[in-house]
């Protein structure tokens, strides 16, 4: 009789340990946010825009952390953005040391050396630069070093539209002449009405891209 009860509660006791020893499986957020949700290297591709294919980025790597609590896409190693307008033609380049791109709120954040340059070649050298797509606007509250055709502009912040090519100095605190050579380089006149006190930029920077 006893042996026939253990019989019985055999499988019984079998599905409690069976039970007990199942794992249990389940998807635990990323509450910190720091650990990417994609990671990609060597990239070089197109980006659009309602529609339109409206930028190509070139960058060694790619993070995105979509479980932030503000999800952003993040460029460590540096970033080249090159922008078209509606018909692919080339409306700006920008490159820097390093950026961050805010997707809901549609903010590009570049910073350490940014080199940018719009269709007529004037070049725009800063230390960080913002570009907010949502209003079409881009902007910076650092020193900024605008090379120009005819001359250099410096100051504290500016403002532009996305194309760079209508803009306005906050603070200038210098403009400097130039010629050019017949190398096509620029070389500053000697100019004693130029601002001798107006800051400079640093030796190592970037040179603006040909």
């Amino acid at each position: 009789m006893r042996h026939l009860t253990l019989i019985l509660l055999l499988p019984a006791v079998l599905q409690l340990i069976m039970a007990c020893s199942e794992e249990k499986h389940e998807y635990v957020a990323n509450a910190s946010g720091l650990t990417p949700t994609m990671r990609t290297a060597d990239v070089s591709t197109f980006v659009s825009d309602s529609g339109y294919t409206r930028y190509k980025i070139t960058t060694p790597l790619w993070l995105m952390f979509e479980d932030a609590d503000e999800p952003f896409w993040s460029f460590p190693d540096g970033l080249h953005l090159q922008q078209f307008d509606k018909n692919m033609r080339p409306e700006a380049t920008m490159d820097c040391d390093s950026a961050k791109f805010f997707s809901a709120k549609g903010l590009w954040e570049l910073d350490g050396h940014v080199v940018a340059v719009n269709t007529m070649r004037d070049s725009f050298l800063t230390n960080q630069l913002f570009w907010n797509r949502n209003t079409r606007r881009v902007y910076s509250d650092s020193f900024v070093h605008i090379v120009r055709a005819d001359h250099i502009l410096e100051g504290y912040g500016f403002e532009s539209d996305e194309q760079m090519s209508a803009y306005s100095l906050k603070n200038p605190t210098g403009i400097i002449p130039v010629k050019r050579n017949g190398f096509g380089q620029a070389a500053a006149e000697n100019d004693s009405k130029a601002d001798s006190a107006a800051p400079v930029m640093p030796r190592a920077r970037r040179k603006a891209p040909m």
